[in-house]
């Protein structure tokens, strides 16, 4: 998986893919990454809800947070174009491997 924890993405394929009455493409930042399973937890996309029963001197409450989605839904977004685009990997003159976009050339 090519992808880090704090990259900003675009979510490009599945129910996600596009929010708000423009259709706009979901952008968010990784929270979380699960390398086993191939998911990625976006910031702001798939909110679910889970009710909490009441427990002790705990009330019941509705917990909302963000679940996963699978990693090939998701691409990085170039920070000069604002577009979705793939990763490649290069090395710099000490020999030391580097993440760039294929859309602009620009190391991440």
């Amino acid at each position: 998986m090519k992808f880090k924890i704090g990259d900003t993405v675009v979510v490009i394929a599945g129910k996600f893919r596009q929010v708000g009455e423009k259709n706009e493409p979901a952008v968010g930042k990784i929270l979380k990454i699960d390398k086993k399973k191939n998911r990625v937890v976006v910031e702001g996309v798939n909110m679910v809800k889970r009710h909490m029963r009441k427990r002790g001197n705990n009330p019941g409450e509705i917990l909302e947070f963000e679940a996963s989605i699978d990693a090939s839904n998701v691409m990085l977004l170039d920070p000069k174009t604002k577009k979705a685009t793939r990763i490649a990997y290069t090395k710099d003159k000490k020999g030391k491997k580097q993440r760039i976009t294929k859309k602009s050339n620009t190391v991440i």
